[in-house]
């Protein structure tokens, strides 16, 4: 069964103009995003997570089961703050 991870209701990718970094924003916090985070958040188009880790791992020339798990890491931390759902 394929995990689709997703922005729950209320969350959304932003880009803070006075700081000029891309942030996620979710009910009454922010999380200001480096550079890759902002790039596996990007992703969240309804794909699978592993179409999503082929993608960045084709993107940034990089092992999938590196990339992979560096995702899942990112994604899982994301899910415990309540800022993404898994769906099957």
């Amino acid at each position: 069964m394929a995990l689709i991870p997703r922005l729950p209701r209320g969350v959304r990718l932003h880009h803070d103009r006075v700081r000029g970094v891309p942030v996620l924003l979710g009910p009454e916090r922010a999380l200001i995003l480096d550079e890759i985070g902002a790039a596996i958040l990007a992703e969240l188009d309804g794909a699978a997570l592993d179409e999503i880790v082929a993608r960045l791992a084709v993107r940034y020339d990089a092992p999938v089961a590196e990339i992979g798990a560096d995702v899942r890491d990112f994604l899982d931390d994301l899910q415990t703050q309540r800022l993404v759902d898994y769906h099957a």
